[in-house]
C-alpha cells in the first residue's frame, strides 16, 4: 500500500511548477550538455560527458519522485482547517519554555518541509508532538537533543 502524501495547496503548486521546470527546461539543458560532451570524442576520458550523464540521472530521479508524490497526494483544504487543535496545514505560535523564545511553525507534509522558513514536517519529532494539542496546553516533546517544552500560544490557518 502506498502512503498518502499530505500537501498544502501551496506545496502542490510548487511541486507542479518544479516538475514542469525539470521536464521542459532542465531536460533540454542536459541534453545539450551531453551533445556538446559527445563532440569532444573519446568517452573513456570525457569528464564533461560523465558529469552530464550524472546530472541527467539526478534530474530523472527527481522527476520520478515528484510524479510518485503527485499520484498519492492528498491536499489539505485550508477552508476545512480548524483552529481548535493543531494539525497538518495549521500555523502555530509556541513559547519555547527552555529558551524563553517565541517560535512560529506551519505543520506541513514531509515532502514540503523547510525548517529554515518555519515549515516543519508532521513526521518530525516537533511536528508530530504538536499535532492534536490546543491553545494553552504545554507540550513536552522528545527530540534528538533531549526533551523540549512548548506552550501553545496561538493556532491559525
Amino acid at each position: 500500500m502506498t502512503k498518502q502524501v499530505l500537501l498544502t495547496d501551496e506545496g502542490l503548486k510548487n511541486l507542479e511548477a518544479e516538475l514542469e521546470e525539470l521536464k521542459t527546461v532542465k531536460r533540454k539543458e542536459i541534453a545539450e550538455k551531453i551533445k556538446v560532451a559527445l563532440s569532444f570524442g573519446d568517452l573513456s576520458e570525457n569528464s564533461e560527458y560523465d558529469e552530464a550523464k550524472n546530472e541527467q540521472a539526478i534530474v530523472e530521479a527527481r522527476i520520478a519522485s515528484i510524479e510518485s508524490i503527485l499520484k498519492n497526494v492528498q491536499v489539505v483544504n485550508k477552508d476545512e482547517l480548524s483552529t481548535e487543535i493543531i494539525h497538518v496545514g495549521t500555523k502555530v505560535k509556541v513559547h519555547d519554555l527552555e529558551f524563553d523564545d517565541i517560535c512560529e511553525y506551519q505543520i506541513v507534509g514531509s515532502s514540503e518541509a523547510d525548517p529554515i522558513s518555519g515549515k516543519i514536517s508532521d513526521e518530525s519529532p516537533v511536528g508530530k508532538g504538536l499535532i492534536g494539542h490546543k491553545v494553552g496546553e504545554t507540550v513536552e516533546i522528545e527530540t534528538p537533543n533531549g526533551i523540549v517544552s512548548y506552550e501553545v500560544l496561538e493556532i491559525s490557518k
